[in-house]
């Protein structure tokens, strides 16, 4: 396919913007009409550009997204996992870095985010998913994300994995917040202050006794390309991308869920009745809600995937978003379905960057899903009030309101 017919694509669908090739992340419009948008590219545009910025290419098929994400050599992280990066943004890493380096620090890392260790959180994760419906259940109304889900995959990950205090959480998580979603131009101090916090948290940790985890591993480091150790910076650098990771993506899926559920009270029932098929929901939810929507690559040589030609310096986005609705991985894609054979999906990547912390999102929503469904399995969305939502290279719910027949605390 030739660069001036992919440019003249026209989009079928009525938005005020012309998606397929004047998009823009930014745009309002990409986040109150975001499933429209998205289904529109999974359905009829491969390839999707923006003039915003430097510009860049938004790759929505999921033959696309899946070998653009496996050819590193190709498509570079090492430019950063957003397009039109504001100054003075932090790194973080290995996310923004390719191997041999980025494959350095995910054989450290890995073990502490391993199926079998992941496992041996779930006890941890459901006294506190316990602890936090008895903050609102009495009162038979909450709003979901700031009662519950803003605070639980914070909790789990520094309780579990990090260590670092819990009086500390809702700072970190509006600087994660405000450095994702708020405006363009001061999210990159929000960021900063987070990296400044982890920073002083690193360097306080190394004059502790050691306690043979995460954060004693980053410190130990690795070595760089040429064999010199890892500097300060990049170890600070590598803690960032786990909080980010955290903090800033589960919250969204497992909001998304309840929404749903919300309003289909058929499937709530079921789920209720039937909670083995939890785990099959929960691949569902990931794969329509996915809270990682398209991050960035850069192309450091001339290269081809099928029709599509790619120069070297451009931009591109990769869509997990779309790729997991294009009817050529999964039947119906549009469809929430719990019944599928396999939930197939894009939500967690592909390549070397497939996300480190999938199996602990999946045991997050899951245990979501039981401990709610368990203690109050008929809620609905509060009347006059819809979920409120923020989009950009990432997508997260901020508010979800909603009711319940009170009921009784866990603990006491």
């Amino acid at each position: 396919m030739t660069e001036q017919s992919e440019q003249t694509r026209k989009c079928p669908f009525p938005f005020e913007r012309d998606m397929f090739n004047d998009f823009d992340f930014e745009s309002p419009e990409f986040n109150e009409r975001f499933d429209d948008v998205t289904n529109a590219f999974a359905e009829s545009c491969p390839v999707a550009h923006s003039s915003a910025g430097h510009g860049y290419k938004v790759l929505n098929s999921y033959q696309l997204v899946k070998k653009a994400a496996q050819d590193w050599r190709s498509f570079s992280s090492a430019g950063g996992y957003m397009v039109n990066r504001p100054e003075g943004s932090p790194l973080i890493l290995p996310e923004e870095s390719d191997p041999p380096y980025h494959d350095a620090w995910r054989k450290v890392l890995n073990p502490f985010l391993s199926p079998t260790t992941v496992a041996g959180f779930e006890g941890e994760i459901k006294v506190i998913a316990d602890e936090l419906i008895d903050g609102f259940i009495e009162r038979g109304e909450c709003d979901f994300v700031t009662d519950f889900a803003a605070h639980l995959p914070g909790r789990v990950f520094f309780n579990c994995i990090m260590g670092v205090p819990e009086q500390d959480l809702p700072a970190l998580f509006e600087g994660i917040d405000k450095g994702t979603f708020g405006p363009v131009e001061e999210r990159a101090k929000h960021f900063m202050f987070v990296n400044d916090y982890l920073a002083e948290y690193l360097a306080a940790r190394r004059v502790q006794p050691p306690r043979d985890d995460v954060v004693d591993t980053v410190n130990a480091g690795v070595d760089t390309p040429d064999g010199t150790p890892a500097p300060e910076s990049d170890k600070v650098a590598v803690i960032l991308d786990l909080v980010f990771g955290g903090l800033a993506t589960t919250t969204h899926a497992m909001t998304a869920a309840m929404g749903y559920l919300a309003e289909n009270p058929d499937l709530r029932a079921r789920l209720v009745a039937e909670p083995l098929l939890i785990p099959k929901a929960v691949e569902e939810f990931v794969r329509l809600f996915s809270p990682v929507v398209a991050p960035a690559r850069y192309v450091t040589q001339d290269t081809a995937i099928g029709d599509f030609e790619f120069k070297k310096g451009e931009w591109v986005a990769l869509n997990f978003a779309a790729a997991s609705r294009d009817p050529e991985l999964v039947p119906n894609p549009t469809v929430l379905d719990i019944d599928r054979e396999e939930a197939a999906h894009a939500a967690f990547g592909y390549g070397p960057h497939r996300c480190i912390g999938s199996h602990l999102a999946r045991l997050e929503l899951g245990v979501t899903l039981e401990r709610v469904l368990q203690r109050m399995p008929n809620f609905s969305i509060k009347a006059g009030t819809t979920a409120v939502t923020e989009t950009s290279q990432l997508r997260s719910t901020t508010s979800l309101q909603l009711t319940f027949e009170p009921g009784s605390k866990a603990t006491s």
